[in-house]
């Protein structure tokens, strides 16, 4: 399983499917609530990676939460803080490494 195959199968399971639990290659991560927002979130493993998935809060100014705002099922994905991908509507985006 590719990353893009693993964030697009979280995403699915927690937003598209409303799963309480995510199973990845047979393990399972819980979907938690934000404490302010109450939005999904999810830590998970993948490939040797802590990441989390978060819903995107639609009440920032990126064109991800105009997404949302639209109805749009928009996830971000962090790696040791940094935003890595985002998930929006189906569709994988990798956020270019900085350096």
């Amino acid at each position: 399983m590719s990353l893009e195959d693993a964030l697009l199968n979280v995403w699915r399971q927690s937003l598209a499917e409303n799963k309480k639990t995510v199973t990845l290659e047979g393990e399972s991560f819980p979907v938690r609530s934000t404490a302010k927002r109450k939005l999904k979130q999810i830590d998970f493993q993948f490939d040797g990676k802590d990441l989390r998935g978060l819903e995107q809060n639609p009440d920032t100014k990126s064109r991800w939460a105009a997404m949302a705002r639209d109805g749009k099922k928009v996830m971000q994905f962090l790696e040791a803080g940094r935003y890595v991908a985002v998930v929006a509507d189906g569709k994988v985006h990798l956020y270019a490494p900085k350096n």
